[in-house]
């Protein structure tokens, strides 16, 4: 497998930082899908206060949810514009959120040892190993911890993948262009005793009508 250069990818995501929050279910500026993302959040994480490691955090709008809603989240993203702009949104929002630039496929230490939920959105096609961040994630769960991994398969019907402006070659990427919910599932048996799907069809969540797979998995080791 090609290696993976982490600064291109860091640099292309920094690129992106300024006009990301523009797509509605990044920046949830619209107040219908604000609360179609807070009542799936609310659905997905335990009924107490959680501890949760939000993995590709971007600018930081899920941990914004979660904080509103009273769990304790940590963010990880490998941009450093993308992490500068979610500081500035949970400090905006009265919130004193750690936030911090790192690799999300190997969280770096500093998260913390432990957490009650790990939560990912649109994250594992850019990984160059997304099984070995799997096992990685599973591990950094306490006794009774979830998975809770927002995805989709975004690929056109001619086998192309609407992420060609991603500079990275397509082979180091095994998951580029989204992944199936049945191969996430595939790759997570060994891992969870017990696992679900969720469709994430309702254009709600989107700000418009989609065509492509959108889902989430929640995972229970």
């Amino acid at each position: 497998m090609t290696e993976v250069n982490a600064t291109s990818i860091s640099s292309f995501w920094d690129a992106a930082a300024a006009s990301f929050d523009e797509e509605a279910d990044h920046g949830l500026r619209d107040p219908g899908v604000r609360a179609a993302w807070a009542d799936r959040l609310r659905s997905w994480m335990p009924r107490a206060s959680a501890d949760v490691l939000d993995l590709g955090c971007g600018t930081g709008s899920l941990s914004l949810l979660l904080a509103e809603q009273g769990h304790r989240p940590v963010g990880v993203d490998l941009s450093p514009r993308m992490v500068e702009q979610a500081q500035r949104k949970l400090a905006t929002a009265g919130f004193d959120v750690a936030m911090m630039v790192g690799d999300a496929s190997s969280p770096p230490a500093e998260v913390g040892p432990s957490f009650d939920v790990i939560l990912s959105r649109h994250l594992l096609w850019t990984l160059p190993d997304p099984e070995q961040a799997l096992r990685r994630w599973v591990g950094l769960l306490r006794p009774g911890g979830r998975l809770v991994l927002i995805e989709g398969r975004w690929a056109a019907a001619d086998g192309e993948s609407g992420d060609q402006a991603y500079d990275v070659k397509s082979e180091s990427l095994p998951w580029m262009g989204g992944v199936r919910a049945e191969r996430l599932l595939r790759a997570l048996r060994p891992l969870a005793a017990d696992s679900r799907v969720e469709p994430l069809t309702d254009p709600s969540l989107w700000g418009r009508p989609i065509q492509d797979e959108r889902y989430a998995v929640i995972a229970f080791p």
